[in-house]
């Protein structure tokens, strides 16, 4: 199968990251395209970004045809209803896959994502799915997105710092990254903290996979279908 994994962003460092994240869950037998918007914000943080990076998103959607599913790899999950409306191929935004895996493998989970403008959207998404009660708190690091490429130990330093936080106060049993710039991270994280953390780039990937594997599309009755 071939799964495209789209950055709605025009950072190609991060998209290449994503990449990576993305192909080292893919089963043998997925091809993994990588693409990144041509033409919007260089990083997603807050509501004017995602709304003004969706008309890349979609004329970077409609330059590849054929593929079996999409991620969209941006942690507010951007674009991710118009994507679906656009195709019918299933479409799963990261947040939402991040969310439902760490609700399936804790009782109570805590977000640790960058700047303290994003909480309130990805509040919003977290009761939109459902899922508001599984979450015990969305904590911002105010790492600016395209920090986390530039590979800076304090960076780091305060991604742990604040997970160490949400473990002692709010007795999360799981951690969600809260951005596609996370994604290198998880291994490294879980292994540390000896507690699962959960990149939305792996989660999207894999349910994808599933989706297609039980040849399931985007429901075209009702809210999703194009005309």
């Amino acid at each position: 199968m071939k799964i495209l994994v789209i950055n709605p962003n025009t950072t190609v460092s991060m998209t290449t990251k994503i990449a990576e994240a993305a192909q080292a869950v893919a089963r043998p037998d997925t091809e993994i395209v990588a693409a990144n918007s041509q033409n919007g914000p260089a990083s997603i943080q807050g509501f004017l970004d995602v709304a003004t990076c969706v008309p890349g998103l979609l004329e970077e959607v409609s330059r590849h045809p054929g593929v079996d599913a999409i991620v969209i790899a941006c942690f507010d999950d951007t674009g991710l209803d118009a994507v679906r409306t656009l195709v019918s191929v299933p479409v799963l935004g990261i947040g939402e896959a991040a969310y439902h895996a760490a609700s399936m493998i804790a009782n109570k989970f805590s977000v640790i994502t960058t700047l303290s403008r994003s909480v309130p959207g990805l509040e919003n998404n977290l009761m939109r799915y459902g899922l508001a009660q599984k979450c015990v708190r969305v904590r911002a690091t105010d790492i600016p997105v395209l920090k986390l490429e530039e590979g800076d130990p304090a960076t780091l330093f305060k991604i742990r710092s604040e997970i160490r936080e949400a473990i002692a106060q709010d007795h999360a049993e799981a951690i969600v990254l809260g951005c596609a710039g996370m994604a290198d991270l998880m291994a490294q994280l879980s292994e540390e903290f000896g507690l699962p953390v959960i990149d939305g780039v792996a989660a999207g990937v894999t349910f994808a996979e599933a989706l297609v594997n039980n040849k399931l599309s985007t429901s075209k009755i009702g809210a999703y279908s194009a005309g």
